[in-house]
């Protein structure tokens, strides 16, 4: 291993698992650029979507009673969610996913440039089970077909004036679950090969402690100050997603 090597490693684990401390999603956005400096692609998603599983392990622990509270609430986002993302892996071989990347960092900064700077928040407060079921679909579907599971979701969850554990109870989860999938997926590929296990073994200290010091952030918030949160960071997704797509 090189100093480069381990340097950039660290600044992606500590990027990242701070961002999945602090919000619950984001981890590969923050983690990804510096992962790409000194890793091939599949290795560097890999990578991430291991570190962002057992970073999200430790949000999980902090939200446990909301999700057990309920248990049907999370139901509607989690199985469409899985059940979209092997939808997603099949439709690669049909559209080009740099393209739909593209269309979806431009609803991304749109709604995030749109009401990350306003000082009254939106607000949908009515119950909308048939709305949830689809997001999360279709977040699925996205997650399969172009690694953005977690970004109409947290845009969706935004809307909801819902405590900040409540919104965490749902979208911690949920990315967990789509991530744990890709994970597998990714293992039968043999993705996770010495390279990688050496990548693992400086990120996943690293990522853990710095989503501990997000966790002790995330706490300080209030309600209203985590939901600009996730304004803020659909559009630093969408600026991302945009970057990454353009070099």
């Amino acid at each position: 291993m090189t100093v480069e090597f381990v340097t950039y490693l660290i600044l992606g684990a500590a990027a990242g698992g701070f961002i999945n401390g602090l919000s619950g999603t984001g981890t590969a956005l923050f983690a990804l650029g510096f992962y790409l400096v000194v890793l091939d692609p599949v290795r560097a998603v890999a990578v991430v979507a291991f570190m962002s599983v057992l970073a999200g392990l430790q949000g999980l622990w902090l939200v446990r009673s909301e999700i057990g509270a309920r248990p049907k609430r999370l139901a509607r986002f989690l199985i469409p969610g899985l059940a979209g993302v092997p939808i997603g892996i099949t439709l690669l071989d049909v559209i080009d996913a740099g393209t739909l990347r593209i269309g979806i960092a431009t609803l991304l900064i749109v709604y995030g440039g749109y009401f990350g700077f306003r000082a009254a928040l939106p607000a949908f407060t009515r119950r909308a089970p048939v709305a949830d079921v689809a997001i999360a679909f279709v977040g699925g579907v996205l997650g399969g077909a172009a690694s953005v599971s977690g970004a109409l979701p947290a845009m969706w969850l935004s809307l909801r004036p819902w405590p900040k554990s409540e919104v965490r109870a749902v979208l911690q989860p949920y990315n967990v679950a789509i991530l744990g999938t890709t994970v597998m997926l990714l293992l039968l590929r043999g993705a996770y090969d010495a390279t990688a296990l050496t990548a693992l073994a400086v990120t996943v200290p690293c990522g853990l402690i710095a989503a501990q010091v997000g966790i002790v952030v995330f706490k300080r918030l209030s309600d209203t100050g985590f939901r600009r949160l996730l304004i803020v960071l659909t559009l630093l997704m969408g600026l991302g997603i945009m970057a990454s797509e353009a070099f």
